[in-house]
Protein backbone atom coordinates (compact mmCIF):
# COMPACT_ATOMS: atom_id res chain seq x y z
CA UNK A 1 0.00 0.00 0.00
CA UNK A 2 1.72 3.53 -0.66
CA UNK A 3 1.06 6.55 1.22
CA UNK A 4 2.20 8.71 -1.50
CA UNK A 5 -0.42 11.81 -1.22
CA UNK A 6 -0.91 14.43 -4.52
CA UNK A 7 -0.30 17.48 -2.08
CA UNK A 8 2.29 16.34 0.65
CA UNK A 9 2.33 20.32 2.10
CA UNK A 10 -1.70 19.62 2.98
CA UNK A 11 -1.19 16.19 4.19
CA UNK A 12 1.54 17.77 6.36
CA UNK A 13 -1.09 20.86 7.52
CA UNK A 14 -4.06 18.30 7.82
CA UNK A 15 -1.72 16.45 10.17
CA UNK A 16 -0.89 19.13 12.34
CA UNK A 17 -4.60 20.45 12.50
CA UNK A 18 -5.64 17.13 13.47
CA UNK A 19 -3.57 16.31 16.05
CA UNK A 20 -3.97 19.62 17.42
CA UNK A 21 -7.55 19.34 17.73
CA UNK A 22 -6.77 16.03 19.92
CA UNK A 23 -4.45 17.22 21.77
CA UNK A 24 -1.24 15.71 20.59
CA UNK A 25 2.29 17.22 20.85
CA UNK A 26 3.64 15.29 18.76
CA UNK A 27 3.35 14.50 14.69
CA UNK A 28 4.97 11.84 12.59
CA UNK A 29 4.95 12.78 8.62
CA UNK A 30 7.06 10.84 5.58
CA UNK A 31 9.86 13.11 4.91
CA UNK A 32 10.43 15.42 1.98
CA UNK A 33 12.63 18.54 1.63
CA UNK A 34 9.84 20.89 0.81
CA UNK A 35 8.06 19.55 4.49
CA UNK A 36 11.23 20.35 6.31
CA UNK A 37 11.36 23.80 5.09
CA UNK A 38 7.95 24.47 5.79
CA UNK A 39 8.10 23.03 9.40
CA UNK A 40 11.51 24.97 9.82
CA UNK A 41 9.98 28.33 8.83
CA UNK A 42 6.95 27.51 11.69
CA UNK A 43 9.13 26.46 14.30
CA UNK A 44 11.46 29.89 13.67
CA UNK A 45 8.01 31.48 13.87
CA UNK A 46 6.76 29.94 16.72
CA UNK A 47 4.07 28.32 15.74
CA UNK A 48 5.59 24.76 16.62
CA UNK A 49 7.87 23.86 19.32
CA UNK A 50 10.57 21.23 17.12
CA UNK A 51 10.87 19.32 14.14
CA UNK A 52 13.42 16.53 13.99
CA UNK A 53 14.69 14.39 11.05
CA UNK A 54 14.69 10.70 11.71
CA UNK A 55 16.23 8.63 9.25
CA UNK A 56 14.81 5.25 7.23
CA UNK A 57 14.58 3.08 4.72
CA UNK A 58 12.99 3.85 1.92
CA UNK A 59 12.56 7.17 3.45
CA UNK A 60 12.91 9.20 6.65
CA UNK A 61 10.40 10.47 9.16
CA UNK A 62 9.69 13.90 9.89
CA UNK A 63 9.24 14.51 13.86
CA UNK A 64 6.61 17.63 14.14
CA UNK A 65 6.52 18.92 18.29
CA UNK A 66 3.43 20.51 18.43
CA UNK A 67 4.13 22.41 21.77
CA UNK A 68 6.19 21.82 24.70
CA UNK A 69 5.00 19.97 27.38
CA UNK A 70 2.47 21.70 29.71
CA UNK A 71 1.98 24.34 27.05
CA UNK A 72 -0.97 24.22 24.36
CA UNK A 73 -0.43 24.71 20.80
CA UNK A 74 -0.22 28.45 19.16
CA UNK A 75 -1.94 27.71 15.99
CA UNK A 76 -5.43 28.45 15.88
CA UNK A 77 -6.00 28.19 12.44
CA UNK A 78 -3.26 26.69 9.57
CA UNK A 79 -5.03 26.29 5.90
CA UNK A 80 -3.22 26.14 2.52
CA UNK A 81 -3.46 28.86 -0.15
CA UNK A 82 -2.18 27.36 -3.14
CA UNK A 83 -3.76 24.34 -4.39
CA UNK A 84 -2.09 21.85 -6.75
CA UNK A 85 -5.79 22.57 -8.55
CA UNK A 86 -5.25 26.30 -8.83
CA UNK A 87 -1.97 27.76 -7.63
CA UNK A 88 -2.00 31.36 -6.49
CA UNK A 89 0.76 33.52 -7.11
CA UNK A 90 1.27 37.07 -5.57
CA UNK A 91 3.55 40.07 -6.18
CA UNK A 92 5.80 41.46 -3.51
CA UNK A 93 3.47 44.22 -2.81
CA UNK A 94 0.16 42.17 -3.21
CA UNK A 95 1.11 39.60 -0.08
CA UNK A 96 -1.81 39.50 2.01
CA UNK A 97 -1.67 40.09 5.72
CA UNK A 98 -2.91 37.20 7.89
CA UNK A 99 -5.74 38.53 10.72
CA UNK A 100 -4.37 42.23 10.36
CA UNK A 101 0.02 40.86 10.97
CA UNK A 102 -1.27 39.01 13.50
CA UNK A 103 -0.82 35.86 11.52
CA UNK A 104 1.74 35.04 8.48
CA UNK A 105 1.60 33.42 5.18
CA UNK A 106 4.88 31.33 3.72
CA UNK A 107 6.18 32.38 0.50
CA UNK A 108 7.63 30.09 -2.14
CA UNK A 109 9.91 32.61 -3.51
CA UNK A 110 13.43 32.17 -6.13
CA UNK A 111 15.27 32.48 -2.87
CA UNK A 112 13.23 29.80 -1.22
CA UNK A 113 10.66 29.72 1.22
CA UNK A 114 9.75 32.51 3.69
CA UNK A 115 7.31 34.40 5.62
CA UNK A 116 5.33 37.13 3.66
CA UNK A 117 6.95 40.20 5.88
CA UNK A 118 10.67 38.56 4.78
CA UNK A 119 9.34 38.60 0.53
CA UNK A 120 8.18 41.91 1.28
CA UNK A 121 11.51 43.10 2.59
CA UNK A 122 13.21 41.68 0.01
CA UNK A 123 11.38 42.87 -2.81
CA UNK A 124 10.50 38.93 -3.96
CA UNK A 125 7.24 37.88 -4.85
CA UNK A 126 6.02 34.07 -5.46
CA UNK A 127 3.86 31.22 -4.71
CA UNK A 128 1.41 31.08 -1.46
CA UNK A 129 1.42 27.72 0.27
CA UNK A 130 -0.50 28.68 2.96
CA UNK A 131 -1.19 30.44 5.98
CA UNK A 132 -1.61 30.16 9.83
CA UNK A 133 -2.97 32.17 12.56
Amino acid sequence: MSLQSTDPIADLLTRIRNANMVGKTEVRVPTSKLKKVVAEQLVKNNYLADVKLEDGKPRGTLVVTLAKPGQSCPINEIARISKPGRRVYVAATDIPKVKSGRGLVLISTSKGVMTGYEAFKNKLGGELLLKVY
